[in-house]
């Protein structure tokens, strides 16, 4: 199977560091998970953005994109932000269940789910991320393992579960007045009897004992933008108001008190290593229009004061 970087960054403790994905195209993608390669920088992974960006969520386009950046030695995992909120979770196929199910079938590392403000959204997301016993993930696609290099779909089956990242983002009012709740769901479903099992949440599973292998090291993503919009306070600018960045900080405390690693999306290297240095476990860094324009707009300035 081949490295899985964000995990590997979890297990060491050390800040995953990110890069935001808005553009689809396979030549696109490639270029931006290679940017590091032979540096002494990391990243460790890439989010490519259905939501908001301009990358649509079907299985022919997104595992192109995967499969760009996983063709990269020693590169970036790819995740999947899918388009569909919390608030479309339901014990049916609608809302975000088919979407994950795309997500993950097209050989993503990892799903982030936006807007999740419940425990029961919470609970949904991760049955619909898992195989069972531990969820109600359907099997059946013939490609998913090619991006993750690994031979057969039956080998990816019993790897899945222990490997694939699930995140809930914190961005509403009613998610910061539930975090503590999400962060603490327990259990889904027949998991209690599987064995025995060191368990921290439904959000976050880490196998303690070997027959398991490591397992996901899960959490909670904060969305600063919709989240101090969520609280009546404007967007980051660039950073986020003092009294959001109250709830950034009580968000993070709550994340680490129930096990689970904290992600944060800020919007360059000096916002990312503050954050680093607070304890976020999980930073985006940049985005790829963002790295171009300020990039150009940094070689402009020189080229002009010729």
């Amino acid at each position: 199977m081949a490295a899985h970087a964000l995990l590997n960054a979890f297990k060491a403790n050390k800040p995953a560091f990110g890069t935001w994905l808005t553009t689809g195209g396979f030549v696109h993608a490639r270029s931006l998970a290679r940017a590091l390669i032979g540096l002494p920088q990391k990243q460790s992974w890439i989010m490519l953005d259905c939501e908001h960006g301009l990358i649509p969520l079907n299985p022919a386009g997104v595992i192109e994109v995967i499969a760009a950046i996983h063709g990269v030695r020693d590169g970036p995992s790819a995740l999947v932000r899918i388009p569909a909120t919390g608030h479309g979770t339901g014990n049916g196929s609608e809302g975000v269940n088919w979407q994950i199910k795309y997500a993950l079938d097209a050989g993503a590392r990892g799903v982030l789910v936006p807007m999740v403000s419940t425990p029961s959204q919470a609970q949904e997301v991760v049955i619909s991320s898992r195989f069972p016993p531990q969820g109600r993930r359907g099997f059946g696609s013939p490609y998913t393992q090619e991006n993750w290099d690994i031979q057969t779909a039956g080998e990816y089956l019993n790897v899945a579960n222990e490997n694939i990242v699930v995140l809930v983002q914190i961005e509403t009012r009613e998610g910061v007045q539930n975090v503590k709740a999400i962060a603490e769901v327990d259990g889904i479903g027949g998991y209690h009897n599987l064995t025995k099992i060191n368990r921290s949440s439904c959000l976050s599973y880490m196998y303690s004992h070997s027959e398991f292998g490591f397992g996901t090291t899960d959490g909670l993503f904060i969305g600063p933008y919709d989240l101090s919009n969520a609280l009546g306070y404007p967007p980051p600018s660039p950073d986020p108001h003092p009294k959001v960045e109250q709830v950034i900080q009580d968000i993070l405390r709550v994340a680490h008190e129930a096990g689970k690693k904290c992600a944060m999306y800020c919007t360059s290297g000096a916002q990312a290593a503050q954050r680093a240095t607070e304890g976020f476990d999980m930073i985006n860094v940049t985005s790829d229009v963002g790295a171009m324009q300020s990039g150009l707009a940094a070689e402009f300035k020189v080229a002009a004061s010729a």
